[in-house]
């Protein structure tokens, strides 16, 4: 069969095969970014961010490195986001800041990209696309059908990418709920249509591969909540992600059920209810909502507080609660927090400490291990097979997660039938090739990630970050050399400093030491490279690192300082 590619006017055939390149989202949570390339024509589905591991010291996001599609830019048509959650559209002001392509999503995840894009500059300069469920776009080679699917955050879609190799579904984050807070159900009916039609490959995501079972639905959550709101005298204090729509509406009904007002506290809570109400995701009463100088006057039964920060990031509304150091409320005893959210792997330390902070307030603490606190927007075992049977998918490509989770995944996809060798395990950077004789991974892309230090408004090197996690764990040493920059002749007596190196007893006799290394290295150095402030530098140095680790065994970070005089 031969196809017309209509931007280039050359002829396509079934045999030319269609290139997917994770760039994020497989082998780790997060950064979930995906590109599709066929014919000369490039489709992006989702520019998603990561919350960093504590050992990244300093650093306030990571994005994907997209080394691959600046490489291939000019075939870039658009950017597809599935939903409005940070791992998906995080990353997009990254992205349209080196490739100037439209964006396509719903009005919610459309309304939250707004408010990221004007804070980068970047909102006029972009065209925003609405689309709704079974919507159809073409993009020269490839066309993209959108299907509704339930998920923790309303108006998520499943895509249906149809290029001349064959469909390819794409189901984003999902679960089968069977009572939704907003009735929209998951489109059973457009799985199965493309099922029978044919699908040559899908790709599911497998954050829940391990949990057996059905995910409970939003609604059991709800009756949960309500027991906690019943039981609870003071103060109710909910964290949950300024993204979970459906989370919010059950705090608004059930607060407005038990007489009590809610007020927000931290930025992007207080936008986001902003945003879904305006676009009709959120309905309630306007006299719901508290400033903060009308919840101060209110009794503590009722008011709910209506925060952030429910990973235990340091400077989010919850943490500052559980401190005492919130600018506007206290947390007392009698009162109750609820953590409603899972725990992102890596963050389990720091809501532990949070949690006991408020323990030590004498304000109970509602979270991830009560049952029903909190429900997956993902789907588990069971649902994942049920995907896997209204797709009968030829191939099929586990994705969203870590490899535990991907290699689990496929283990699901073989009870259902499947065999071995259509499967197959694809990482982040693999260049999948995919035809409808074979799908294999032909090569590796250029990939990596992109260290965000929101504070200082700029990107950080990789050795910036080792430096400080050395900092953090083998301490600095400073080494202060006056040189005269003339001649080159040494001005004094080197002086050295020590700061979370070695114990103080033991500083002295090895600074001794550390001292006349650096005189020898002067000793050594012509006048010319004691002139030179940048030779002088790296040759202390090298010796320093070299003494320090045949002498100690550490290697503290050295900064040579020559005062040129």
């Amino acid at each position: 069969m031969i196809y017309s590619d209509a931007e280039s006017g050359r002829q396509m055939t079934t045999n030319d095969a269609m290139e997917i390149v994770p760039l994020g989202g497989l082998g780790e949570f997060g950064m979930n970014t995906m590109s599709f390339r066929c014919g000369g024509d490039i489709v992006v589905v989702d520019a998603g961010l990561m919350f960093p591991r504590d050992d990244l010291l300093g650093v306030d996001l990571v994005v994907p490195d997209l080394k691959y599609l600046v490489e291939h830019k000019d075939e870039v048509r658009a950017v597809i986001l599935t939903h409005g959650h940070e791992d998906h559209i995080g990353g997009l002001p990254y992205l349209l800041g080196e490739i100037n392509a439209p964006v396509y999503g719903t009005a919610l995840t459309l309304g939250f990209v707004q408010g990221r894009l004007e804070e980068h500059g970047l909102l006029d300069r972009v065209a925003l696309n609405r689309i709704e469920a079974r919507d159809n776009l073409s993009f020269g080679n490839i066309s993209v059908e959108f299907i509704g699917v339930t998920h923790s955050i309303a108006d998520s879609v499943s895509l249906a990418i149809t290029s001349p190799q064959g469909t390819i579904i794409h189901t984003g984050d999902f679960k089968f709920d069977q009572a939704p807070p907003d009735h929209k159900f998951s489109d059973y009916a457009r799985f199965s249509h493309f099922g029978e039609q044919g699908v040559l490959a899908l790709f599911s995501d497998s954050t829940n591969a391990e949990r057996p079972g059905y995910t409970p639905s939003e609604s059991f959550v709800r009756s949960q909540l309500e027991k906690v709101f019943h039981a609870s005298r003071g103060k109710i204090i909910m964290a949950c992600f300024a993204s979970s729509v459906h989370r919010i509406q059950i705090i608004l009904e059930l607060a407005a059920a038990f007489g009590r007002r809610v007020v927000t506290a931290g930025r992007s809570m207080k936008q986001n209810i902003a945003i879904a109400a305006d676009l009709g995701y959120l309905r309630f009463s306007p006299n719901i909502l508290a400033d903060v100088q009308e919840a101060s006057r209110l009794p503590d039964e009722e008011v709910v507080i209506l925060c952030t920060g429910s990973q235990g990031e340091p400077m989010a509304a919850l943490t500052h609660l559980a401190l005492g150091k919130h600018k506007d409320f206290a947390a007392n005893e009698g009162d109750t927090v609820i953590i409603s959210a899972r725990t992102i792997p890596g963050n389990e330390s720091r809501i532990s400490h949070v949690i006991n902070h408020f323990y030590r307030r004498g304000v109970r603490v509602f979270d991830d291990t009560h049952p029903g606190i909190h429900t997956s927007g993902h789907a588990n075992q069971e649902e994942l097979k049920l995907m896997l049977n209204l797709t009968r998918p030829k191939f099929f490509i586990p994705i969203h997660g870590e490899y535990r989770q991907l290699y689990n995944h496929a283990l699901i996809a073989m009870e259902t039938g499947l065999p071995q060798e259509r499967i197959l395990m694809v990482e982040t950077g693999d260049i999948l090739s995919l035809s409808p004789e074979n799908a294999r991974i032909t090569g590796k892309a250029p990939v990596g990630r992109r260290l965000i230090d929101q504070g200082g408004g700029a990107e950080l090197d990789e050795l910036v970050v080792q430096d400080r996690i050395r900092l953090s764990e083998e301490g600095v040493v400073v080494a202060v050399v006056a040189v005269d920059k003339a001649s080159g002749r040494v001005q004094a007596v080197p002086d050295l400093i020590s700061r979370g190196h070695v114990a103080e007893n033991e500083g002295e006799s090895l600074l001794a030491e550390a001292r006349q290394v650096v005189l020898k290295t002067l000793e050594e150095c012509t006048d010319e490279e004691r002139g030179d402030s940048l030779v002088l530098t790296e040759s202390i140095r090298a010796d320093l690192k070299r003494f320090f680790k045949k002498r100690t065994g550490t290697r503290p970070v050295i900064v040579p300082l020559i005062m040129e005089i």
